[in-house]
């Protein structure tokens, strides 16, 4: 564990809330994002992206959310415990061509589900959103049948707007928005 605790450092801290470090992600958590992309839940829900090795892991990071990073100053970002530096999933925001707006992602490796962990980092993400980036709209998608993640979005305050498709060939999924109310 302590390997990681020092990878931790690599990383750029974005956020840093009760329990939780929420911090750019490198290329050495490529072991991490294989074993969290090959989860059930993550195929089920999110999709097959043909994460199979710790180079493909090392791509989807270099390409995907150090690219994001690089264009938007921010991207998914690795959440880890504070206390042992424990990686338990991603959360943060993106910024698709295909959406208008910008959307609020989220994934946990199954262990570490229902310790309040997505709520909380989801929570400091649209704080982080809305606070320092102002953003004033912050959207979600996600599958259909995925249960779980649409009960957080409304405890959230996220409301469902409607069906939509990403692409041509997609099916169709859940879009979600959260809209600041401005006192101005």
């Amino acid at each position: 564990m302590r390997q990681f605790a020092d990878e931790l450092d690599a990383g750029v801290k974005i956020l840093e809330t009760e329990r939780l470090l929420l911090r750019e992600l490198v290329v050495e958590d490529a072991g991490f994002i294989r074993q969290l992309m090959n989860e059930p839940a993550w195929l089920r829900f999110i999709g097959n992206k043909n994460v199979r090795t710790v180079t493909d892991a090392e791509g989807y990071i270099e390409r995907g959310p150090k690219a994001m990073y690089a264009r938007h100053g921010f991207g998914l970002w690795l959440v880890a415990l504070k206390e042992t530096a424990t990686a338990v999933g991603i959360c943060g925001l993106i910024k698709r061509e295909t959406l208008p707006d910008v959307d609020l992602g989220f994934a946990f490796l199954e262990s570490h589900w229902r310790n309040g962990y997505a709520y909380e980092a989801t929570s400091a993400t649209i704080v982080h959103g809305q606070e320092l980036l102002g953003l004033g709209r912050i959207i979600a998608i996600l599958s259909p049948d995925n249960i779980a993640s649409g009960r957080l979005l409304e405890k959230l305050g996220f409301e469902f707007e409607r069906m939509i498709r990403l692409g041509d060939t997609s099916e169709e999924i859940k879009l979600f928005a959260l809209t600041r109310n401005n006192p101005d």
